[in-house]
Order: C-alpha cells, then structure tokens, then sequence
C-alpha cells in the first residue's frame, strides 16, 4: 500500500521509509512531487495538517506530512516552527546551524537545553484527519560534531547517552537515530492509526 509523504526532501523520505518498514513492512512511502502549500500556520501541527491535506487532495493517496524543528529553551521555543528558514527563506540548513550557534555563544551548558519536536499529520482522501507528537529532549552543542544527519543534527546532543559520552546526532549512525529521534517517537504514536487504513 501507498502513503504520500508530503515533501520534496529525500532525506525525510528515505528517513520516513526506515522507520516504516520495522512497523509495517506492506506500507510504501513515496515522495511527494505537488506544489508545495504555503506554510502559514503557527504551530507545528497547523503546518502539518496544511502539508498532509494538499498532498491527500492532489494524489488521492493518504498522506503523511511532518513538520518538525527544534526549539530552544533560552529563546523561547525558538527557532521551533521556523527552524528550517532560521537564517532567511533559503533553506539554507547551514546557514541556519551557524546562525544558532552564533546565538548562543555566550550560553553556558546548564542554559543550553532544547528538544526536537516531530508532528506529523495523517489525512486520507475520505477526509479522517490525525495528529501526533514525538518530542527529543537534549541540548546543544558548543560546535557542529559529526558528519551523520541533516539540519540541526551535528549540534543536537540527545539526553540518555550513556554516562561519559556526549554524541550530537551528527555522531549517530543512522540506525542510532531512527530508534531515538522525533520522528521515530512521533511514528510510534501513528502505527495503530497506520493500522487502521
């Protein structure tokens, strides 16, 4: 069975794909090739449910779209639902990290806890709608580590490593962040509504 993943990232799709097959090994993500909805929305689940409803519309598949970032304790939140335009509207994922760390140069360790949110949202072509969240708690690092991941990975160090050992999720394999991440959290909450399609 087919789900539409309602981005152009290949990145996302492939992480999407991963973290599927260990739940349900008949469902297929494909990427999604629509235009892409203006993201207006506030809040992580806003601009998930945009995302999901525009590819559901234009494929007539169900449809699965994550919006997610990372948010900061000591800004607030921030960059949280802007993270992937935190440098301006390029996209530009280093540009974005470089400008974090800049930030907080001056934030002491204590002062540096933030956490990965992951959102996703399932609408299917009948109009059912649901949405789930996996939050990643850490902090951040004082420089990028690591040439694994994407985005805010390499400056992203998860709470729960092992005593001594500081790892940003740059530093992970990739099986390391797919059994801990956001999304794979978020996912575990979306398996019994995957079920039900």
């Amino acid at each position: 069975m087919k789900v539409v993943l309602a981005t152009h990232n290949p990145h996302k799709v492939a992480e999407f794909q991963q973290i599927v097959a260990q739940a349900r090994p008949d469902l297929e993500i494909v990427g999604y090739d629509g235009p892409e909805p203006v993201e207006d929305g506030v809040t992580f689940a806003e601009n998930a449910l945009i995302k999901a409803r525009a590819a559901a519309a234009h494929t007539g598949l169900a449809a699965l779209a994550d919006d997610s970032g990372i948010c900061v304790d000591v800004l607030g939140g921030s960059p949280g639902v802007f993270s992937a335009y935190w440098a301006g509207q390029k996209k530009d994922a280093a540009a974005n990290l470089e400008l974090l760390l800049d930030q907080l140069r001056d934030v002491a360790d204590p002062h540096r806890t933030a956490h990965f949110t992951s959102t996703i949202a399932l609408v299917t072509p009948e109009g059912r709608e649901e949405v789930v969240e996996g939050l990643w708690p850490g902090r951040l690092a004082h420089a990028a580590s690591g040439g694994g991941g994407f985005g805010y990975d390499p400056i992203f160090i998860p709470d729960g490593q092992p005593e001594g050992e500081e790892r940003t999720v740059g530093d992970f394999t990739a099986e390391e962040k797919q059994a801990q991440s956001h999304r794979a959290r978020a996912f575990a909450e979306l398996v019994p509504l995957l079920a039900q399609l």
